[in-house]
């Protein structure tokens, strides 16, 4: 049993306000409902953001290759990669001296990125980081003495609350050293019905997103969630910029985890993830918190999205 897991939860449940890590989402069919998300009509950020590498993955490997010369391209939360394939593609096509280091909490993820991507593109050295984060980096940096230029994509900076996401940004600063760059991607404020349909795909594949994390802490923590008694409740406030998601319980109800009983009462929500978004303002103040040197921003044709670069100084 995977005890740190257990503890998350437990902790989580026994809180005034339930709440579950979305860091727990991703098993192997959380990863598979996931792409669903990804590809589904109503999720813009992924063609926002596939815009952008397309277009600008010739000036990013440009500047790597110049700035870095021989380097580390480490990608958080990597996923299937398919964010950084066409910067990938390139950096091999100018025969770039650097290995791609793709850091993911799934396992099964790591392992079919290095099985998968040196056949689909033949020169690309990869090592994955199987991990959180943090603790990734730091392994990486202990592997090689390299520069690094360290990829933060998807939006994911909005899983965090705008206080953790200042912590969070503080912390990888600290983990980096002069000169290391970092590319991260925010989902920028925009027509609210844009971002709530997002979330509310008519595929219902964000519902069975949440609800498969019930499922996995019934498969590997022994809880007895019946999963027919849960709903998928989304909500966006365009003034905070906060998306969240949560599970409702349908009925009062009795769950038991590892010996442990959780009420539930009818109606109780319990908090699974929060999409923040963000204005250029927020961002920049977010930078000049944190001490990262503005060097470039990438925005797709409809200003819906931005990578910011930035850089260690």
């Amino acid at each position: 049993m995977n005890e740190q897991f257990l503890n998350d939860v437990i902790i989580g449940l026994s809180a005034k306000t339930k709440k579950l890590d979305s860091k727990y989402f991703y098993d192997d069919e959380g990863d598979r409902l996931f792409q669903k998300i990804m590809h589904s009509e109503e999720y813009y950020l992924t063609d926002c953001e596939h815009e952008i590498f397309q277009e600008k993955s010739a000036a990013l490997s440009d500047l790597f290759m110049e700035q870095l010369q021989a380097f580390e391209l480490l990608e958080l939360g990597a996923g299937d990669a398919s964010k950084t394939s066409s910067l990938l593609k390139v950096l091999v096509e100018k025969q770039a001296n650097f290995t791609y280091m793709p850091i993911d909490i799934s396992g099964s993820m790591i392992s079919y990125l290095e099985e998968n991507l040196p056949t689909k593109m033949p020169g690309l050295q990869v090592s994955g980081l199987n991990g959180e984060y943090f603790p990734m980096l730091e392994k990486a940096n202990t592997i090689s003495e390299r520069k690094k230029a360290v990829l933060f994509l998807g939006g994911n900076i909005g899983n965090m609350d705008p206080d953790d996401a200042l912590a969070f940004c503080k912390q990888l600063h600290a983990s980096l050293n002069t000169g290391d760059y970092l590319l991260m991607g925010f989902d920028l404020r925009k027509n609210p019905h844009a971002i709530f349909n997002a979330y509310n795909d008519k595929a219902g594949y964000t519902k069975a997103f949440n609800i498969n994390l019930l499922r996995r802490m019934n498969t590997e923590l022994g809880a007895d969630f019946d999963l027919l008694q849960f709903e998928h409740y989304n909500s966006y406030d365009p003034v905070s910029g906060a998306c969240r998601s949560f599970l409702i319980s349908l009925v009062h109800q009795e769950v038991k985890i590892a010996g442990q009983i959780f009420s539930f009462e009818a109606n109780e929500v319990v908090d699974m993830e929060i999409s923040q978004k963000y204005s250029l303002e927020e961002i920049y103040d977010i930078g000049n918190q944190t001490n990262f040197e503005v060097v470039e921003t990438f925005f797709d044709s409809k200003k819906w999205f931005l990578d910011i670069l930035w850089k260690v100084a």
